[in-house]
């Protein structure tokens, strides 16, 4: 007599079913027909569009803001010479007066501070006198009004100034009227 083992219910081992593989294989089939799917790839394409598009007014308005910050500060800088332009005439006459003073020191020494204080500002600002007595003739910065002859200096130099020059960085204010040494 063999004796069979029972095992119970409890004790048997649980066999997965195959349910559980097929549930794996649906997912990426769903995947698969996401990925698929026209419409989100039209949406896809159309939201990288977008992000590109976005990305390149982005970088516009950079460009933009940095060239009117440029044109800014040149329509200022261009706008103070035209102001500096319109005030030469006055510190030369505020020097011809000074000239023309005679001994009243009172007068000479009021107009000498206002002319002292106007050149400050203007230093201040970066304007510089074109002083070039004596010096080689050099149209940029000079323009000849008379000619003098050779016993006043050596040939081509400039030997007297009628009109001060003026300068601001590398830009001519005003160019200087002078009288040039002939050859």
């Amino acid at each position: 007599m063999s004796k069979k083992k029972v095992i119970p219910e409890e004790e048997t081992p649980v066999v997965p079913e195959e349910a559980a593989p097929e549930q794996e294989a649906e997912v990426p089939e769903a995947e698969e027909q996401v990925r698929e799917d026209p419409a989100l790839e039209e949406a896809r394409a159309k939201a990288e569009e977008y992000l590109g598009l976005a990305q390149r007014v982005q970088a516009d308005f950079d460009n933009f803001r940095k060239r009117n910050a440029s044109v800014r500060a040149e329509s200022y800088e261009e706008g103070a010479r035209d102001l500096i332009k319109l005030i030469l005439p006055v510190v030369d006459n505020l020097e011809r007066a000074l000239e023309a003073a005679g001994e009243d020191s009172s007068l000479k020494e009021g107009v000498a501070m206002t002319c002292r204080q106007l050149m400050d500002i203007l230093k201040k600002r970066g304007v510089e006198v074109i002083d070039r007595k004596g010096e080689r003739f050099d149209p940029r910065y000079e323009n000849a009004v008379m000619n003098a002859d050779p016993s006043q200096g050596e040939p081509g130099t400039v030997c007297q100034v009628f009109q001060k020059g003026y300068r601001l960085g590398d830009f001519v204010l005003r160019h200087a009227m002078v009288q040039v040494v002939g050859e």
